[in-house]
């Protein structure tokens, strides 16, 4: 099918996790536009406020672009955490702007289009959460990971944050001495003691404890954080592997956690990693062109 059936102007590529949503906007020839940024949408945070972050970032991008934003003039295509819950798929579709075509996947499954092109491999997306996936030559997805907060997610934001916090515990109970890193802990949580951290702890999702993740490798020398670094490449590498059994496909690790994880990534697993060819978002651009040609099939 070329361009010139779809209905749909404009495709827009929307990545969307824990911490926040990307969105590239792209004519329907995948020419590049804008790109924009805005709060999260995974969908465990809640599906209203999920298309309320999706729609602010795809206004922001059309203001960049200098285009009128409306939604019947697009075809979305979305890579979204926490479209394995049933429930919070269907609600998401329901609730789907009028005039839009839309395509939803995993926002593993774009992380994978993005990063070798549609073509075999394996990724570990690190960011507020954490999932593996791979594509083989069969075109057969498989998953690890990626159960949620706080049971699963290993290596990701969310899961260093959890741990930092608990440091944060054992040194206000003098169970670890106080030192540079947990000041720092402190000053994230806006905490002084005991009974304000308690606070602090009860309001946190997994948003929060993300937060506290880059104090773990502002102190990675420090013990309990190095060993945390540790065990977070362990896991990377026990994902990969679960997918990978013959060490055959090319890895790529993405995510805004992927570059500050890879040295503690053990060595012969480092060595197979390679760049992403694209982001999530890009990946997702895939999805929208599908989106709008099977729009334009059962006329528009």
């Amino acid at each position: 099918m070329t361009t010139s059936t779809y209905t749909h102007k404009y495709l827009i590529g929307v990545d969307g996790g824990g911490s926040g949503t990307r969105v590239v906007l792209a004519d329907t020839d995948g020419i590049e536009l804008a790109r924009a940024t805005g709060g999260p949408s995974g969908l465990a945070l809640g599906v209203e406020r999920a298309w309320d972050a999706i729609e602010a970032a795809c206004v922001r991008a059309f203001e960049t672009a200098g285009l009128p934003f409306e939604w019947r003039a697009c075809a979305l295509g979305c890579g979204l955490a926490g479209v394995n819950h049933a429930g919070w798929l269907a609600q998401f579709h329901a609730t789907a702007p009028n005039g839009c075509a839309l395509a939803v996947e995993s926002d593993a499954f774009t992380t994978l289009l993005g990063a070798h092109g549609g073509e075999p491999g394996v990724i570990v997306a690190l960011g507020t959460g954490s999932i593996a996936a791979s594509l083989d030559a069969s075109g057969q997805l498989r998953i690890a990971g990626g159960y949620g907060f706080p049971s699963g997610d290993e290596a990701s934001g969310a899961w260093l944050g959890l741990r930092a916090a608990a440091h944060l515990q054992h040194v206000l109970d003098g169970r670890a001495p106080a030192d540079d890193w947990s000041a720092a802990l402190l000053e994230r949580t806006d905490a002084t003691d005991r009974d304000s951290l308690v606070v602090w702890l009860c309001a946190a999702n997994q948003t929060g404890y993300a937060t506290l993740a880059p104090t773990v490798f502002e102190h990675r020398n420090h013990p309990f954080a190095a060993r945390l670094l540790e065990d977070a490449g362990r896991e990377i590498e026990k994902m990969v592997s679960a997918l990978d059994l013959d060490h055959a496909l090319p890895v790529a690790l993405c995510g805004g956690l992927a570059v500050p994880l890879e040295p503690f990534v053990p060595e012969e697993l480092r060595g197979r990693l390679r760049q992403p060819l694209a982001d999530s978002a890009s990946g997702a651009l895939q999805l929208a062109r599908q989106a709008a040609s099977r729009k334009s099939l059962h006329g528009g």
